[in-house]
């Protein structure tokens, strides 16, 4: 089955504020960097990787213009340069009107042959990373009474997967992370929620998930094909918008997979 036509930009995010994490590429974070500007918003990129993120970020300047775009290379690991991509969203901005917490890191090792290396450093970037970012968002939001951040989860925070014991647990906590800190953030008006996609294509997971696998897990898709990026990020953006001003706490699968 065939994706559904391209869907055109509605002024969902007009005039907002956006950072994107791990936004560089043709993955769902650089999905979501060209939905929002299609949106009407202006977006700092984000990504640990300088040179791809330089390409995307000066791609997307010349099509809706270098006054939208801004890039500023952060790794999720390092405190202090998540200071510094808030503190410039906010310079550059004025504001910072919605988060997307879209890095992670996966990797595939039976948990009896996983070295502790391997379970720390997936954890480190995909729950540990997304709390600081979490946290750097929500520290300038308080002060603006307003502000929606949406994570990136993955339907493997619910569901088994061989070899992925580190994934699942970081994606769980993602999840639970979002439930807890929509609580918190609550009393000063912003919204924290995630999407939970099952299987998006991009060329970096073609790289580390073997033909078989995806072929597999393609097939046990409801609709017999995997997700576009965009088709995540138009949930992504839907969460950051006023269309979604009473949801907060929300886990929302993008899935079509069947039991």
């Amino acid at each position: 089955m065939t994706p559904p036509p391209y869907v055109p930009g509605h002024a969902l995010l007009d005039g907002r504020s956006v950072v994107i994490t791990a936004a560089a590429g043709a993955g769902i974070g650089g999905a979501t960097a060209r939905r929002c500007l299609e949106e009407g918003a202006r977006v700092l990129l984000s990504d640990a990787h300088e040179r791809r993120l330089g390409e995307s970020a000066a791609a997307l300047a010349r099509e809706f213009g270098r006054d939208r775009v801004a890039a500023l290379p952060c790794d999720v690991t390092d405190e202090r340069q998540v200071a510094a991509l808030f503190d410039t969203a906010l310079a550059r901005f004025g504001r910072i009107d919605v988060a997307v917490n879209n890095a992670g890191l996966g990797g595939t090792a039976d948990l009896v042959d996983m070295a502790d290396e391997q379970w720390d450093r997936v954890l480190d970037v995909t729950l540990t990373g997304t709390m600081r970012c979490t946290r750097a968002a929500l520290r300038r939001m308080r002060a603006q009474g307003a502000g929606a951040v949406v994570h990136n989860a993955s339907v493997i925070g619910w569901r088994a997967q061989r070899g992925q014991a580190h994934y699942a647990a970081a994606k769980a906590g993602v999840m639970a992370l979002t439930r807890c800190a929509s609580v918190e953030a609550a009393d000063y008006g912003v919204r924290v929620n995630a999407v939970s996609p099952s299987l998006a294509m991009h060329p970096h997971l073609v790289k580390v998930t073997s033909e078989d696998l995806l072929d597999e897990l393609t097939r046990r898709e409801a609709f017999g094909r995997y997700a576009e990026p965009w088709e995540v990020a138009n949930v992504i953006v839907f969460l950051a918008s006023d269309y979604a001003s009473y949801m907060t706490g929300e886990v929302v699968s993008v899935s079509s997979r069947h039991p």
